[in-house]
């Protein structure tokens, strides 16, 4: 999928307006709290991991700007049902992407529909939005009780 501002835009407002996962866990199997302290974004990340390392359920619960909440509906949905290790292959790419480093079009990658998040290297300040919850989706991953970003 290629990058459209226009796109971009609507489905930030889409999944701002109705993030997808939005809800605790009670049985997940991996949790961590996420907090930007600059901004305030502040996310819990659930996640059930089955014995095969498959993620069976990932959610989230918080509060945060458009931006940050609209990445992690979109990273709840799209991580669902891989496997442990692809979903730090696509934390890695997606990380480089909006950090500048990695151009999807000209790479193969396992993002997907994620590429939207290419617009925010546009606005510096905003990457941090953007990557909250899959730093704290990792640090759940590594059994990491709480991630902060400055």
């Amino acid at each position: 999928m290629a990058y459209s501002n226009e796109l971009y835009q609507q489905v930030i407002l889409e999944h701002n307006k109705k993030p997808r996962n939005f809800r605790g866990m009670e049985d997940s199997t991996h949790y961590c709290h996420g907090y930007n302290q600059l901004c305030g974004d502040d996310y819990e990340i659930y996640l059930k991991v089955d014995e095969a390392n498959v993620i069976q359920d990932l959610s989230f619960t918080g509060t945060g700007c458009a931006i940050s909440k609209a990445s992690t509906s979109l990273m709840t949905s799209y991580l669902k049902g891989k496997k442990v290790d692809e979903a730090r292959v696509v934390f890695e790419e997606f990380h480089k992407m909006v950090l500048g480093e990695f151009e999807p079009e000209n790479n193969e990658h396992h993002l997907g529909k994620l590429t939207l998040f290419k617009g925010v290297r546009e606005f510096p300040s905003r990457i941090k939005c953007a990557s909250l919850s899959w730093h704290t989706m990792i640090g759940a991953l590594e059994k990491s009780e709480v991630v902060s970003t400055e």
